[in-house]
């Protein structure tokens, strides 16, 4: 295993948390390939997860206490190599402890609200959700009301598309997420009552 101490997140951190921002979204260029970035504070471990819309490839890492994260990424590798447009060098083989390297020199410093991802923004990624088509957040149904059970497959959505605290709350008093395909219908993300 190898390790990497990301002290450009830190700081990355510090301002999210001052700013009350438990997520967030940036952009990362390596080899001519841009990545969406999104940095999810929200549980334990953080997560970074990087992405590339253009070839529908994402990728997560966890970020352990003091930002340290193993820079092995498993079965993603031969992909990411080849979406960067790097050969096989067995002479010279591409180790992804370069590209973090790269990484942690060019995270910012201090966070913007305006790039707190949207749950659609990280659902474009992510198709191993229930009804994976309605990517919009549509507010939530109150399930002791009408006599059902929120299902588990909507709380791995709530969690993995808005948040950890409402995925606790939602598991809790028995509340579904609700969801769109229509932009048009979405609501602002709010925790529910």
């Amino acid at each position: 295993m190898v390790t990497l101490k990301l002290t450009g997140l830190k700081e990355l951190y510090t301002d999210m948390k001052a700013k009350g921002i438990k997520r967030y979204k940036f952009a990362f260029t390596y080899n001519k390939v841009g990545f969406d970035i999104f940095f999810f504070t929200d549980e334990i471990p953080f997560k970074l997860m990087f992405g590339v819309k253009a070839h529908n490839f994402y990728f997560e890492v966890n970020v352990n206490n003091g930002f340290i994260i193993d820079t092995n990424i498993g079965d993603k590798y031969t992909q990411l190599r080849k979406i960067l447009g790097l050969q096989y060098d067995p002479d010279n083989p591409f180790k992804t402890f370069y590209f973090f390297t790269e990484f942690n020199k060019r995270i910012p410093q201090f966070a913007n609200v305006k790039n707190t991802p949207e749950p659609s923004d990280i659902a474009s990624y992510r198709k191993d959700i229930e009804e994976s088509d309605k990517i919009y957040f549509m507010g939530w149904r109150d399930n002791e009301k009408r006599g059902d059970k929120v299902s588990s497959e909507n709380l791995y959505k709530t969690r993995l598309l808005l948040d950890y605290e409402a995925y606790l709350i939602c598991k809790r008093k028995n509340i579904s997420s609700r969801w769109t395909h229509d932009k048009s219908l979405a609501q602002k993300f709010h925790l529910p009552d």
